[in-house]
């Protein structure tokens, strides 16, 4: 199981926060944010530890999770 420094879990937390202002308030539900969180989890598990790759790799999800969640 993959450690997180504290700098990075506050960076994941920050990119969450981010990605949710992106989804429609209607849709956003505590369940499509515990998938954003874990996309963000295995993003940084891949390697992308930046904000903007972080970011990008939650950004790119949310049209799908929305359309599985429909």
């Amino acid at each position: 199981m993959p450690t997180y420094s504290a700098e990075l879990i506050e960076t994941m937390r920050a990119v969450l926060e981010e990605v949710m202002t992106k989804v429609p308030l209607e849709r956003a539900t505590p369940g499509l944010k515990a998938h954003m969180a874990e996309l963000i989890l295995k993003a940084a598990a891949e390697g992308r530890t930046s904000y903007d790759g972080l970011l990008a790799a939650a950004s790119d999800q949310i049209q799908t999770l929305l359309a599985m969640l429909t």
